[in-house]
């Protein structure tokens, strides 16, 4: 049985020399800027309107609670029923 020789890859040179040029090579720092700057912006916008939301579900849920808590029916029917410990 004869050893089968190992072979060595290729240098990866060439392959990187082959890369397709990118969007981002094509474009100046000065563009690429304005770009980052408008997506950074963009972000915190939709950060905004996130808080917004959630601080409007917010008050809706403390509106209906304390809507809740002057309903005598509601407070009776999920009150618990151990009136001793009241006493």
């Amino acid at each position: 049985m004869a050893k089968s020789k190992k072979r060595t890859p290729a240098p990866k040179t060439a392959v990187a020399q082959d890369k397709p040029t990118t969007l981002k090579d094509l474009l100046s720092s000065d563009v690429l800027e304005k770009l980052k700057a408008q997506a950074d912006e963009a972000k915190a916008a939709e950060a905004a309107v996130k808080e917004q939301e959630r601080q409007q579900a917010e008050e809706a849920r403390q509106a209906e609670q304390k809507r809740r808590d002057n309903d005598f029916e509601y407070l009776l029917n999920n009150s618990a029923m151990d009136w001793k410990k009241h006493k």
